[in-house]
């Protein structure tokens, strides 16, 4: 194993403790709380980019399954994913992968920030939300319509929309700025560590 691979693992295992920790940071507004964790998945896999961007989020979901209290206000287990906002969990990882794929792998070369590597790292996590919402959105309509959650002259549709995604817009455009002035920061850092060679030919490995 070479160092760069030694690197990269505990890249992995700090991200994944990072998104671990950031579950703590929780506010609940009903059925669908408030979190950090949505945003710091998105941020870990734009800093590390490509393929490799979903993994830390693969081992934070791991652990959970396992059991560990990693999960949104510290709980764990299998039974989470049963719960409301269990679509969200499998969304992290969707909206981590396209978050990465769109993002890129860091190039020591970011050191100037430019309006093109803005405007990607922007879309990246504009998407990489997107997506993270389509699961939780249609796990949870299938949530409130089998246990009969639904208020009255709503569908479960329109209810998920009005629980899951209205509220949280503000906070989760925040966020989402904080973390690309963040990503353009330690982008280039992480590149210098892991990619030093990297031409930008490959971006996406």
């Amino acid at each position: 194993m070479t160092n760069k691979q030694s690197l990269k693992i505990s890249i992995t295992a700090m991200f994944a403790a990072i998104i671990s920790v950031s579950g703590f940071v929780k506010i609940p507004i009903g059925p669908v709380p408030v979190v950090l964790q949505n945003v710091v998945c998105l941020l870990c896999a734009v800093l590390t980019g490509g393929i490799f961007a979903a993994t830390p989020v693969a081992l934070f979901l791991t652990a959970g399954l396992l059991g560990l209290p990693v999960f949104s206000g510290g709980t764990g287990g299998i039974g989470v994913f049963a719960g409301p906002t269990g679509g969200f969990l499998a969304g992290y990882f969707l909206g981590a992968f396209a978050a990465g794929l769109i993002a890129g792998k860091p190039d020591i070369r970011e050191r100037k920030i430019s309006a093109s590597l803005v405007i990607r790292l922007s879309l990246a996590m504009l998407a990489g939300l997107v997506v993270m919402y389509i699961p939780g959105v249609i796990h949870f309509s299938s949530w409130a319509l089998r246990l009969s959650k639904i208020p009255e002259g709503k569908t479960a549709f329109s209810y998920a929309i009005g629980a899951c995604v209205i509220p949280f817009i503000p906070g989760d455009i925040i966020k989402c700025f904080v973390a690309i002035c963040v990503a353009l920061k330690v982008r280039p850092v992480i590149a210098s560590y892991l990619y030093s060679g990297n031409t930008g030919d490959d971006k996406n490995q």
